[in-house]
C-alpha cells in the first residue's frame, strides 16, 4: 500500500476518477431517518436497513451529499473504539450496512479504531477512470472519511463534517480516497479548520 500527502481542505481535490451523483447535491438538510437491524450480530446475516418516512431508502443514493459551506454528510460504518469491519453494501439493494467478508471471513481489525470510519453518500471512486498523474483506477466505492473528533459515532448516523484535507491511498492497485473530517459540533471543530491544525500524532494514525 502506497500513501501520498495530504492535499488541501476540498472535495474537487478527488480528480475525475471521483464522482458525485444524485439529486440533491445543493442542501445539507438531513432527511427524517430511522434505522432497523435485521440479522444477528457478529454474523454474516446482519444489516442495518434505512428508511425515511417508513419507505426503505438507500444510505448510500438518498442521503444528500451536502457541500453548502464547506460541510459535507458523513455516513458512519465503523463507530470509534470498535473493531468490526462495517461497510456499506453497494452491490445490494437499498445497500444497507453489514459486515465485509474476505475469503469467506468476517473481517475485523486487529484492535479498536480512534477514530469514526464512514463515506460520503452520493460518491462513487469510478474504476474505469484512470488518474492522471498516479495512473491508478478508482475502487468502485464511496469516498471514505475519517472522523477524528473526540467522541464515538454511532454505526448509520448522518453527521455534518468540515473536510480538513484528503489523501490518496493506492489500496491493491486502486484508488482510495481518505477524506479527513471533523463533525462540525465537536469541541475539537472550533480548533481544526485545515489540515496544517491537526496534530501529527493523528495524522499519522
Amino acid at each position: 500500500m502506497l500513501s501520498l500527502a495530504f492535499a488541501g481542505p476540498t472535495v474537487s481535490a478527488f480528480s475525475s476518477s471521483a464522482r458525485v451523483f444524485g439529486r440533491r447535491l445543493a442542501t445539507t438538510s438531513i432527511p427524517a431517518i430511522s434505522t432497523e437491524v435485521t440479522g444477528e450480530v457478529g454474523t454474516e446475516s446482519y444489516r442495518l436497513q434505512f428508511k425515511s418516512d417508513g419507505s426503505a431508502i438507500s444510505p448510500w443514493h438518498d442521503i444528500p451529499l451536502g457541500g453548502k459551506d464547506g460541510v459535507y454528510n458523513m455516513l458512519t460504518e465503523i463507530p470509534k473504539y470498535t473493531k468490526a469491519k462495517m461497510e456499506v453494501a453497494t452491490k445490494e439493494e437499498q445497500n444497507p450496512i453489514a459486515q465485509d467478508i474476505k475469503k469467506g471471513n468476517l473481517r475485523d481489525y486487529h484492535g479498536p479504531i480512534f477514530w469514526n470510519y464512514g463515506c460520503l453518500p452520493q460518491t462513487w471512486e469510478d474504476p474505469n477512470e484512470t488518474h492522471p498523474e498516479l495512473k491508478v483506477n478508482g475502487d468502485d466505492d464511496p469516498i471514505d472519511v475519517v472522523e477524528i473528533g473526540s467522541k464515538a459515532i454511532a454505526s448509520g448516523s448522518v453527521t455534518p463534517v468540515k473536510v480538513l484535507g484528503v489523501l490518496a491511498m493506492i489500496d491493491d492497485g486502486e484508488l482510495d480516497w481518505k477524506v479527513l473530517a471533523v463533525d462540525v459540533n465537536d469541541p475539537l471543530a472550533s480548533e481544526y479548520n485545515d489540515i496544517d491544525d491537526v496534530p501529527e500524532t493523528i495524522k499519522a494514525g
